[in-house]
């Protein structure tokens, strides 16, 4: 047996040495104690369980939020993809996961990089969660000045901005809404991909949209190399992502970078989801107004005649608009436009205010797809004694948390456009009306996230509004009624649409209509597309019992 040569390192007895015979004033035994146990608490001899809990007493965790953080700093070492449904939590795990490695003395220096909508609810959300002294950065803020900065994304891959955080070693760096980093071609991906960083969670409800290549993309920014490199990636499992559950290899690779819980294993599953089809009879006069767009177009109906359908079905204000634009650039719509001004109080508008009545003082979001709508209902409503606020896109980060604390705070309604289908959350609201249906049920998922989401007490309730006899029918009876849309969570819909090669579900509904001669033809085009997402929905429904009476 070879020597070993051991080497004692006396650097502290040392200086130790030197300090006494110096003469030098030493820290009292008291005060060296105290130091020492006040260290010694953030410490533990092993990493098993969650020191942050007992530090949180007055935050109720959901057992799947706290089986995730543990997951996430066990087995993961703190670089982990969050990929719950949406609603269930995540950022209430990131927060947890974030204060255990604060208090285990492992993470000082942090970065959060979150979409400019949601900076505040997360600098909130952690203060008053979590006592984690974010800060959201600001012009004169330099990013060093700061151990716990919060920012847009966009915001920090800007010069000057970029070079100082690259600049910068971060113990642990939070990227919320990571599924738009699955392109590896962009700038944002290069950026994230470029940060310094010991501890790093990616937050995405959807890791895995079109291909197999995004979940690749999000865990090479965590763990390079876990995958393998690109050319062998896609050589071994190729692109479409129906691999990720069919090659069990694969599948176990992502798991251990990947937490996912849905709705139905977890306890939130509790809350039930009240959804309520509303069909509306359209006037005389709308039935007329309708009926004239129809027919101002060609047999064939064309990008313009859908548009305009879908507006009169939403408001006169939201039609106008559109007929506006195109006299504009020089189409004779006089005639036309006569017709729509001359119409009575949209039946929709009419009904809102009926079913508001029916609700009683409870809080209620209504979502619609157009502006013009916005200012219709909100004028309409304040005539039948019912306070409402906007909420929409165009907004700036400080004027949408203002809208959202005058709702929680005083008025009755917020009428949101799409830009509220994602960040805002509204637990204390448990009412919602789908004013118009978006055409793609993922959009829809996201509307209802904002209640039906982690913290909802109460069940909540859905009103979907529909116009007999119009485009809005065809939509609600051969998509949404036949396929079980509002029954079931959508969260599995996008995994059914990759099977079918649909990438977009909204442009394909529009396609059927552009591309049909007839209304006859776009409603068996329809039916075919439901029947066929139906059947592929029985058979996986089909195969997961199968698979689950075999193993």
């Amino acid at each position: 047996m070879s020597n070993v040569l051991i080497q004692c390192d006396s650097t502290f007895i040392d200086q130790l040495e030197g300090h006494i015979n110096s003469g030098n004033k030493l820290s009292k035994w008291e005060l060296f104690s105290m130091a020492y146990e006040a260290e010694a608490t953030t410490m533990s001899n092993n990493f098993d369980g969650l020191l942050s809990l007992k530090y949180l007493p007055h935050v109720d965790f959901l057992p799947h939020q706290i089986e995730s953080a543990t997951q996430a700093i066990e087995e993961m070492n703190g670089r982990a993809i969050l990929a719950d449904e949406v609603g269930l939590g995540k950022t209430i795990e990131a927060g947890l996961i974030l204060k255990e490695y604060m208090i285990r003395g492992l993470a000082k220096k942090i970065l959060l990089l979150v979409p400019a909508s949601l900076v505040n609810q997360w600098v909130q959300e952690l203060h008053e969660k979590f006592y984690i002294p974010v800060v959201a950065h600001r012009k004169n803020y330099a990013w060093e000045q700061h151990d716990i900065m919060i920012s847009s994304l966009d915001t920090a891959k800007r010069s000057p901005h970029r070079e100082a955080i690259l600049d910068i070693d971060y113990d642990f760096v939070l990227i919320d809404e990571a599924h738009k980093l699955k392109n590896h071609t962009t700038k944002n991906y290069a950026f994230v991909r470029s940060l310094k960083k010991k501890y790093c969670l990616l937050l995405t409800a959807t890791p895995v949209q079109n291909n197999l290549l995004e979940i690749f993309n999000l865990v090479s920014i965590l763990k390079p190399g876990h995958l393998g490199n690109h050319a062998s990636f896609i050589e071994q499992f190729g692109k479409d992502r129906k691999k990720l559950n069919q090659d069990a290899f694969l599948k176990q690779l992502i798991q251990k970078v990947m937490v996912r819980n849905t709705r139905q294993n977890t306890s939130l599953n509790n809350t039930k989801r009240n959804i309520e089809t509303i069909w509306i009879k359209f006037s005389q006069e709308e039935i007329d107004a309708y009926n004239e767009i129809d027919s101002m177009f060609p047999s064939n109906a064309t990008f313009s005649k859908l548009t305009l359908l879908r507006e009169l079905c939403s408001s006169r204000e939201a039609c106008a608009l559109s007929l506006q634009k195109m006299m504009n650039n020089g189409a004779n719509l006089s005639s036309v436009m006569e017709i729509i001004g001359a119409l009575p109080h949209h039946a929709k508008a009419q009904k809102t205010v009926e079913l508001l009545q029916q609700i009683g003082d409870k809080k209620v979001i209504i979502f619609t797809e157009y502006r013009g709508t916005q200012l219709y209902l909100q004028w309409y409503l304040q005539q039948h004694g019912i306070s409402s606020v906007p909420f929409r896109g165009g907004f700036k980060r400080g004027k949408k948390d203002w809208m959202r604390q005058l709702f929680k705070d005083h008025a009755q309604v917020l009428i949101a456009t799409e830009a509220g289908g994602e960040g805002i959350n509204l637990q204390f609201c448990n009412y919602m009306i789908n004013y118009d249906l978006p055409w793609n049920p993922m959009r829809l998922e996201q509307r209802i996230g904002r209640i039906h989401r982690y913290g909802q007490e109460n069940d909540v309730h859905i009103y979907n509004f529909a116009i007999e006899g119009t485009i809005e029918e065809h939509i609600m009876k051969l998509l949404y009624e036949k396929i079980h849309l509002f029954e079931n969570v959508i969260g599995h819909l996008d995994a059914i649409l990759a099977e079918l090669q649909i990438d977009d579900f909204e442009q394909e509904v529009k396609s059927i209509f552009t591309e049909s001669t007839s209304a006859g033809e776009a409603k068996i085009k329809l039916d075919n597309l439901s029947s066929i997402i139906e059947q592929t929905q029985l058979a996986n429904q089909k195969e997961k019992e199968q698979h689950y009476g075999n193993s």
